[in-house]
């Protein structure tokens, strides 16, 4: 991993960061899917119980701990004064009593029920057991692959709920289309957007006709495209660009 301070690059070995707490897995049953989840909860290092931490929900949130160690990358940037302590919200795709079934196709492709889940109990529940700003203004989600896209949805489906949307490799082509053609359908949403596509075999033209839609609009608009395919070679290393862009430190 590394890590930026100022503009000299160091190992992060080289450096000691204050640890912030991962929670175990904690089990949540859904109403509105029918089903039970799981979720693990990021809390940076002293955090105060009255304190007002703005949000990041991510979908497919095993891999972002397990393929992009962000915990570490959490810990390190807030450390370093880069971003603002945030609360971070890992919600598994995956059946907590049978791991190798994962729902992520039934849950990213604009599912109602899937977002009626976040905006009716996951964010309340959070909201309620953590000490998060609970505003809008506060709340980002992020999303890779099909995650990327359902984070796409939630910018349609949930912009009462989420002022920030971040997409790393929207797929795929055809399901990138109709939600570019949807975005310009429509007036101007109160959302800012981070995306990101790769070069090599990651649907990069549907990318970026959806990038140019949105900078047509007039979005805030981050985007960011690398030589690297679709896998965590490119989504990895643009982590901290994610962060930056919604949580840098004023």
């Amino acid at each position: 991993m590394r890590c930026l301070i100022g503009l000299l690059s160091l190992s992060c070995s080289s450096l000691v960061f204050a640890d912030g707490d991962l929670s175990d897995n904690i089990r949540f049953s859904s109403e509105a899917l029918g089903y039970d989840l799981q979720y693990r909860v990021y809390e940076p290092e002293g955090t105060r119980r009255n304190a007002k931490l703005p949000t990041l929900y991510i979908t497919d949130g095993q891999w972002y701990i397990s393929r992009g160690e962000l915990p570490k990358l959490l810990d390190a940037e807030i450390a370093a004064g880069n971003i603002d302590p945030l609360l971070v919200v890992f919600v598994d795709s995956r059946n907590p009593d049978r791991l190798q079934q994962n729902r992520r196709n039934q849950q990213f492709f604009c599912n109602p029920r899937y977002v009626d889940f976040f905006t009716e109990e996951l964010l309340p529940a959070i909201d309620r057991e953590y000490p998060t700003a609970g505003t809008r203004d506060g709340r980002v989600i992020l999303g890779l692959s099909f995650g990327a896209r359902n984070s796409a949805c939630f910018g349609l489906m949930a912009h009462e709920s989420f002022a920030g949307i971040a997409m790393q490799s929207p797929a795929n082509s055809e399901m990138v289309d109709e939600l570019r053609f949807q975005y310009m359908a429509q007036e101007k949403l109160p959302l800012k957007i981070f995306m990101s596509v790769g070069t090599v075999n990651d649907n990069t033209q549907a990318g970026q006709q959806f990038m140019e839609t949105l900078k047509f609009q007039e979005y805030d608009l981050t985007y960011r495209e690398v030589n690297e395919g679709h896998d965590w070679d490119n989504w990895g290393p643009l982590l901290d660009d994610v962060l930056h862009t919604f949580f840098r430190k004023e």
